[in-house]
């Protein structure tokens, strides 16, 4: 009678060990919330093409939660595949009446026209929306700011002038690699894989994207960095900022040969300020192995520093990353 106690208990025991292990399994996939979210349709978006969805607030455990938009080409089908291209900025991309200052990416435009004409791989965009306050801790690439001489970093502003500011780069970084793209690979029919993923982004999202691809070059295949300001913060004499993103640059960017690097610049308004890196940028993608054929760093003459002026031109970063 005894021994078929102790039989008794240790089945017991065991069996509720192994409840707990499965609660526990259990618990860690509820936490993980991005795989379980849905995105609903906005109706009221005036689109050229396809369709949008959004989550108002994805939740997140490294950033401030936000709105998170995805486009879907027309006749977006769960029987074939897609691309998908990871934005940021993403209020500004598909709907001017909705923008604060009326201007578009034309996002949904392009990417119909390019994809109806068969020049690029059919994709879905994925658009982060920034938090105006916290755009520059967010998209700042915050291990550039190791590249500088401690008496700098004391006097340093960000680019609203403030002084106290806290870098956040790399946790947004960790919020699109391990939030927000296991829930798009989970709930859409896509791609997964580096060469089929892709980040673009202007001004500062610039200098993220490229941050992006140089923090995880296993995750994106390529990358589109608009209007890249390279003065990091307000321009001034002596500053302190591009030196320091160059030389993470040199340290970080992955080399060529499976990556894709795309860069642009004006001369009018807040891009007057970049002409003059771009030699620099040009001996960093040279020295990396880059050819025309997998980089650019081009100019367009007489465009400034806004959504207008980056929607004019669109198709080409498109077309260079995701040609077929």
């Amino acid at each position: 009678m005894k021994n078929l106690l102790y039989i008794l208990l240790i089945v017991i025991v065991a069996v509720s060990c192994k409840d707990k292990k499965e609660v526990g399994l259990n618990d860690n996939t509820s936490d993980d919330v991005s795989t379980l979210l849905q995105f609903k349709a906005v109706d009221s978006a005036k689109l050229y093409a396809g369709k949008l969805v959004r989550i108002d607030s994805f939740p997140s455990k490294f950033i401030t939660p936000r709105p998170v938009d995805i486009w879907l080409p027309e006749n977006y089908s769960k029987d074939k595949k897609y691309s998908v291209l990871y934005m940021h900025d993403g209020q500004m991309l598909f709907d001017s009446t909705t923008t604060w200052n009326k201007q578009e990416w034309k996002v949904d435009e392009w990417a119909s026209q390019l994809m109806n004409e068969k020049k690029v791989k059919e994709f879905i965009v994925v658009a982060i929306h920034n938090i105006p306050q916290i755009r520059w801790q967010d998209l700042f690439p915050e291990k550039a700011f190791e590249f500088m001489e401690a008496t700098a970093k004391d006097s340093l502003k960000d680019i609203s002038g403030r002084t106290n500011f806290k870098l956040n780069g790399d946790n947004y970084l960790k919020f699109i690699t391990e939030e927000l793209k296991p829930n798009i690979d989970s709930n859409y029919s896509v791609y997964t894989d580096k060469e089929h993923t892709f980040v673009m982004g202007s001004s500062m999202g610039g200098l993220m994207s490229m941050y992006a691809i140089s923090e995880y070059p296993d995750v994106f295949g390529g990358a589109g960095c608009i209007s890249t300001h390279w003065p990091g913060a307000m321009p001034k004499e002596d500053n302190p900022f591009p030196d320091a993103i160059f030389g993470y640059m040199k340290e970080n960017l992955p080399v060529a040969g499976i990556h894709k690097l795309y860069f642009d610049y004006g001369n009018k308004t807040l891009d007057q300020h970049y002409p003059q890196y771009a030699s620099r940028v040009d001996d960093i993608l040279k020295a990396k192995g880059y050819t025309d054929e997998n980089s650019k760093n081009l100019f367009f003459e007489g465009t400034d520093h806004s959504e207008n002026s980056w929607n004019s031109r669109l198709d080409i970063p498109l077309l260079f990353l995701m040609n077929k």
